[in-house]
């Protein structure tokens, strides 16, 4: 419920605080006195259109915040947390009006968008008038509100739920069919590439491994040839001049041993290095060499992967990948007759399914259509419509797969027997829609309905019985919502629990006059209601009224 509503520097009102009780509140006054600037600034903070103009003049911003109780599981307070915000305590909505026409909302403190602060508002406090006939102009709006008065969101979910079955077997049997008509339109050369690519085998990493081996295997070649020119120096003539030469000195050592024997051992070691350096040079060209017919397998093979690349554009690894896509989509043509019949099957399927659904869906929306037709009629005749009818039309399409199922919705009126019935937005006037409205909340009111209700002079052009009547129900249904009502009937005014008078007073040292409200007590209300009933002039029979509507309202005078 709202609790507290603050206004600062808006339009006439400088500064203004008001405290709500459960219940029924009226707030009443003079013509002009600031109600309408109070409904205007309170939907500012729910999320309404901003306006400079609101601002005060001579003010560079205005704000208003409400303050609302509401229980931990309330649907605003899940809003709040899908937009992150810390929802611990009450719900605060705040709105900054800048007089450049710019403004700022806030929930519990935390910026906001102004959609996020609508849809709360919305979930929060309900604002209905004599013109504002916003709730019974879209029939979306009245195929919700009868689902919750039949208490169908159970059969609702299940509607949902085979919409979902029925949009994705659709969705997943326009792609294969597209898929296999698309495939079916280049089926031979699929063929082709298959069987080509099946014959060439390319495996992932096979470019760089043959790459690489053919890079060795020329680097190879090279090699090869330098070792041979290497094992040819290194034996030969040098070794044979080299033993001779050694032999010579072997014979001359014993003249002269301290000359000779050096160049013995030097000329020994000289031949024992060559040796092993025939030996190494020797392993090194058996290990370089190869077959030249391997050098020419490698590079056929790297030169067809690398063709078939430039083919079929796309990475030599990537060739095993394609030809695996391209063999699906020939089995998806081989296939697809099969696979499109058991889609279809499956689609078939998930239809059926939502229309039994629906089916079920629309029987107990016919079955809480008359109910509620019949609830409303009953609240008719008090509210002077006892020759009108309330019809709820429902139209199906079975054709349709709207996730809410396949029925609209729309409230209809016959304000007089003989004439025809037709939507209530076209053939109820003002008042009449006030009143139908009327009767719908109250029969709606523990249906889902905000937790606070705003009525704005719905009250207006009538009287006696029928003022009397809308305070009745205004009261009955104040006792399961907090209802807070700005009227000009005595008979409503009575019946509230709360009483705020709004007034237009001139502000102490200005030329200016502000907007105050004052919440009314026993003698004050006494007082104030008689004005209603009286006019300028407050007479005794005036105020012996007021007693009497009190009374009768079991409010104490």
């Amino acid at each position: 419920m709202l609790s507290q509503l603050a206004i600062r520097d808006i339009v006439l009102i400088d500064k203004l605080v008001l405290n709500f009780r459960e219940g029924l509140s009226v707030l009443t006054g003079e013509t002009g006195a600031g109600k309408s600037i109070l409904l205007d600034a309170f939907a500012l903070a729910l999320g309404g259109r901003g306006d400079g103009r609101l601002v005060r003049h001579g003010e560079g911003h205005g704000a208003v915040t409400a303050v609302f109780d509401v229980p931990l599981d309330h649907p605003a307070r899940a809003l709040a947390a899908e937009a992150e915000i810390d929802t611990e305590g009450d719900l605060i909505l705040r709105r900054v009006q800048m007089a450049d026409g710019r403004t700022r909302a806030f929930v519990n403190d935390q910026a906001v968008g102004v959609q996020v602060l609508r849809a709360i508002g919305a979930a929060l406090v309900e604002i209905h008038g004599q013109h504002d006939d916003r709730a019974l102009a879209d029939p979306t709006t009245h195929r919700a509100i009868l689902d919750a008065f039949g208490g169908l969101q159970g059969p609702l979910v299940q509607v949902g739920e085979a919409a979902k079955r029925v949009k994705g077997a659709r969705s997943a049997l326009s792609e294969h069919r597209a898929r296999v008509e698309a495939a079916a339109k280049e089926s031979d050369f699929l063929r082709h590439a298959v069987a080509e690519l099946e014959t060439l085998a390319p495996e992932p990493g096979e470019e760089t491994t043959l790459a690489e081996r053919r890079t060795v295997m020329q680097q190879s070649e090279k090699v090869a040839r330098e070792l041979n020119e290497a094992i040819e120096a290194s034996g030969g003539p040098i070794v044979s001049h080299l033993s001779s030469a050694l032999r010579k000195l072997e014979r001359r050592a014993a003249q002269l041993p301290a000359l000779v024997e050096p160049c013995v051992a030097a000329l020994d070691t000289a031949l024992t290095a060559l040796d092993e350096a025939h030996t190494i040079l020797d392993v090194a060209l058996r290990e370089a060499e190869f077959d030249p017919r391997e050098l020419e397998r490698v590079e056929e093979r790297l030169f067809a992967l690398r063709a078939a690349s430039r083919k079929y554009q796309v990475p030599v690894d990537d060739l095993a990948a394609l030809r695996a896509r391209y063999a699906a989509d020939v089995a998806a043509i081989d296939a697809g007759e099969e696979a499109l019949g058991g889609l279809e099957a499956t689609l078939a399927a998930a239809e059926a399914a939502y229309a039994k659904a629906a089916a079920k869906l629309t029987e107990g929306r016919k079955r809480a259509a008359k109910a509620l037709d019949a609830a409303v009629k009953v609240e008719l005749p008090p509210l002077k419509l006892e020759r009108a009818r309330f019809i709820t039309e429902i139209a199906t399409d079975p054709d349709s797969r709207d996730p809410s199922g396949y029925d609209r919705v729309e409230f209809w009126a016959q304000t007089n027997p003989g004439t025809r019935p037709g939507p209530m937005i076209k053939v109820a006037s003002g008042g009449e829609l006030s009143r139908f409205m009327l009767a719908l909340k109250v029969v709606l009111a523990d249906k889902g309905s905000a937790p606070t209700l705003i009525f704005d002079e719905i009250d207006t052009g009538v009287g006696g019985a029928v003022a009397d009547a809308i305070g009745a129900r205004l009261g009955r249904l104040s006792t399961r919502v907090q209802v807070v009502a700005v009227t000009h009937a005595p008979q409503v005014a009575a019946r509230a629990e709360t009483h705020f008078l709004i007034a237009k007073d001139p502000v102490k040292g200005s030329d200016r006059v502000a907007t105050r409200v004052a919440s009314l007590e026993a003698p004050a209300r006494r007082e104030e209601i008689a004005r209603m009933l009286a006019g300028a002039t407050v007479t005794d029979e005036a105020r012996a009224a007021a007693a009497r509507l009190l009374q009768a309202a079991d409010v104490s005078p």
